[in-house]
């Protein structure tokens, strides 16, 4: 197999790693807003905890794609 073929299939399947995260991402926000829904007056806390969540969760899908750009390129 060529170089380019395998790194070709290789940042692919770095890329699997942007399921994960986009779970999760999904999961954060249907949980804020049941959450919301249930105790309006806890939004406030309860979105600043999303947020760091969302920036944790978006970290994993960014190192995903880092290594395959890495895998791609390198």
């Amino acid at each position: 197999m060529e170089l380019a073929a395998a790194k070709m299939i290789g940042a692919g399947l770095a890329t699997l790693g942007f399921v994960g995260p986009g779970i999760g991402i999904g999961l954060i926000w249907a949980a804020l807003i049941n959450s919301v829904g249930r105790n309006p007056a806890a939004a406030g806390a309860i979105t600043t905890t999303a947020w760091v969540s969302f920036a944790l969760v978006e970290a994993l899908a960014i190192f995903a794609l880092v290594i395959a750009l890495i895998i791609l390129f390198g």
